[in-house]
């Protein structure tokens, strides 16, 4: 699969943004009042893995009632879920992000910028071109099967939880505690910083 590229023709990530998303965005922006902040998780394992990182934390930023306010180191990581060596290895970050989207809104844009990105959902833990994962919303506890929130993994992945601690390690997970308590638990093997790489914040 080549990397994906822009040159020569306009940014499909700023395109997909359903109109019902749209819709409540204008409604939100009327007031801009008490924006939520979000956690969201990034991963990639094919292509060029940190462009790809990146334009997916620009296509975050370019929608409307959302600002990406932090945006962690790289990490590499293993392959989730499957047999050593029968994948690439992973690049993971995450950012933090305020936004007007309700949490279904947000999951949609999630999922536009994954399909611009040419994710393809063939297998569990198959290898992808970039993953788009809401870790945290707010105080948000939920069961809702299209979104449980906060994630239900996540307290268990320290792909997530080692780059969410370097942006905020006084960070708690809805439901299960401070992050670094998390964290310590895990352990953080199969981790590694990428201190050669680095993701820009987006102007």
């Amino acid at each position: 699969m080549t990397a994906f590229s822009t040159e020569g023709q306009s940014d499909p990530t700023v395109q997909p943004v359903p109109s019902a998303v749209v819709e409540q965005v204008d409604a939100a922006d009327v007031t801009l009042s008490n924006p939520k902040r979000a956690v969201i998780s990034l991963g990639s394992n094919l292509g060029n893995r940190l462009e790809t990182l990146q334009g997916a934390i620009d296509a975050l930023e370019d929608t409307p009632g959302l600002r990406v306010k932090a945006v962690s180191p790289v990490y590499e990581t293993e392959p989730w879920g499957v047999d050593p060596g029968s994948q690439p290895s992973y690049f993971n970050a995450v950012v933090v992000v305020k936004t007007t989207l309700p949490p279904s809104s947000l999951l949609e844009r999630g999922q536009a910028i994954e399909e611009a990105f040419d994710r393809v959902r063939e297998e569990r833990w198959g290898p992808r071109t970039i993953d788009v994962d809401i870790v945290a919303y707010a105080d948000v506890v939920s069961d809702d099967p299209l979104l449980t929130l906060p994630h239900p993994r996540a307290h268990e992945r320290a792909f997530v939880l080692a780059p969410w601690y370097d942006v905020d390690p006084e960070a708690q997970l809805p439901g299960s505690g401070p992050v670094a308590d998390l964290l310590a638990d895990i352990g953080r093997d199969g981790v590694l910083p990428r201190a050669d790489l680095e993701l820009r914040l987006p102007e």
